[in-house]
């Protein structure tokens, strides 16, 4: 088979692997400022309970958090999850984090009682059979239901806000929305707020005249203008100063912005799709980001949910990421592809990535060297000379970095002969900025002789 049948024939059997939702409960008030009020979970999305706008349950009960509790249908039960709430949660007396429910169960949240009950002979949702999304791809449950909603978005040009761990596909799913939509021939400007000086953010997003300040040399377009026509990303947006929020909501509502030292404002037809790994709604009540512009960033709003909670997707990305590598999946050995199917990646999809390159770059080589440093087996032996690098006459932590240093040698010159020696592509195939590359390559050169 090529690598594409390859591909198709894991994605298909990693669908297989995705449960549908098999039961419908309803989630009903009971007691509280809010009885009455009731939630239908279908297993269409997760649904939030809580004070906040965008919950499903939205609850006045001053005792309950913005988001309190997280419902899903997990196969034939319903899934429910404290979001750190400041009340807890609990069923019949018991406090829970995290716990499955049949249907009859009491859930108290604050001062309100919910009452949990299965729905008979009522259809679970259905969900679509994409496996992708533009560039974003998954075959698990929680992916499939997305794709419906990024479709939505992308053709309707309102502002989104894109929430998820490091590593979930945040900007790919900013760029795949921009490349479907009606915007797609315009450009996709990306704006991280981690990056910038605070004092220079003003001038970056909204533009500077000669001379607005020292080191203004010249006149320069802020990414707003720059954007025109198209999409402005604005990465980590729960990481913007409270002194720039008002002037970023008056971009947002009135399409235009005033460079720094300039009296003049500048129409601008730009889309605002912005990311966090922030909990927005935290930073809210903490006073650190206002909730105007939390709203009008968040008129459509997106939650990528980490790969750990992603079945089938590990699979299914990992023969991507091998074909972009331009190698197939039977490059991972089975013991690897075993231990990735049970790793937690705090990384997510980006640590994947990296794991998948790295694993094509230097595969056997770099499980050499765990093994010949591991506890278990000092006396191992080495026939690339990694052995040598070891010195077992040394303390712990010295001997250690000794090997660290020859594998991190051999890993970014192996790397860099990959892409042709291109430190960018290196870099980038590495997932590290390639200012660290280039400091990293610099570090692991090894001393001169005297």
């Amino acid at each position: 088979m090529t690598g594409f049948e390859d591909e198709q024939s894991t994605v298909l059997s990693a669908l297989e692997m995705s449960p549908a939702a098999e039961a419908v409960f309803r989630v009903s008030v009971i007691d509280g400022p809010d009885r009455g009020a009731r939630v239908v979970v279908d297993g269409s999305a997760t649904l939030l309970v809580g004070q906040s706008p965008v919950c499903a349950l939205r609850l006045a009960d001053a005792t309950v958090s913005r988001r309190h509790l997280e419902i899903e249908i997990v196969g034939s039960r319903l899934r429910v999850r404290d979001l750190d709430s400041s009340n807890g949660t609990y069923v019949g007396a018991f406090r829970v984090i995290e716990a499955l429910l049949e249907g009859g169960e009491i859930v108290t949240v604050g001062a309100s009682r919910l009452h949990v009950e299965r729905v008979e002979d009522a259809k679970p949702a259905s969900i679509a059979t994409e496996i992708a999304f533009g560039d974003v791809r998954g075959v698990s449950r929680e992916m499939r239901r997305l794709f419906p909603l990024l479709a939505r978005l992308s053709q309707i040009d309102v502002p989104v806000l894109i929430e998820g761990e490091t590593g979930t596909g945040k900007e790919v799913v900013a760029r795949s929305i921009h490349a479907e939509g009606a915007r797609k021939s315009g450009p996709f400007v990306v704006f991280d707020c981690t990056t910038v000086a605070a004092q220079l953010l003003e001038s970056e997003l909204f533009g500077h005249e000669r001379g607005a300040f020292t080191g203004a040399v010249a006149q320069r377009r802020g990414l707003f203008e720059q954007a025109h026509g198209g999409t402005l990303f604005i990465d980590e947006i729960g990481d913007l100063p409270l002194d720039l929020q008002p002037k970023l909501l008056r971009a947002l509502e009135r399409s235009e912005v005033r460079r720094v030292g300039s009296d003049r404002w500048i129409r601008c037809d730009v889309r605002v799709v912005s990311a966090t790994r922030r909990n927005v709604e935290t930073l809210v009540q903490e006073g650190r980001f206002r909730d105007d512009l939390f709203h009008r960033l968040a008129i459509g709003r997106v939650e990528l949910p980490p790969l750990r909670k992603r079945r089938g997707d590990v699979i299914a990305l990992l023969e991507h990421f091998c074909i972009e590598a331009g190698a197939t999946a039977r490059a991972i050995p089975p013991q690897v592809l075993a231990d990735w199917m049970r790793a937690e990646w705090p990384g997510n999809v980006r640590e994947l990535r990296n794991a998948v390159v790295r694993e094509i770059a230097l595969g056997d080589l770099e499980r050499r060297i765990e093994v010949d440093n591991a506890p278990d087996a000092p006396d191992a032996h080495d026939e690339d000379g990694w052995q040598t690098s070891a010195r077992f006459d040394l303390p712990f932590v010295e001997a250690r970095q000794r090997v660290v240093d020859a594998f991190q040698r051999e890993y970014l010159a192996r790397i860099l002969d990959a892409h042709g020696g291109s430190v960018q592509r290196a870099a980038e195939a590495a997932g590290i900025a390639t200012r660290y590359f280039r400091l990293l390559r610099a570090r692991a050169r090894p001393p001169k002789k005297m």
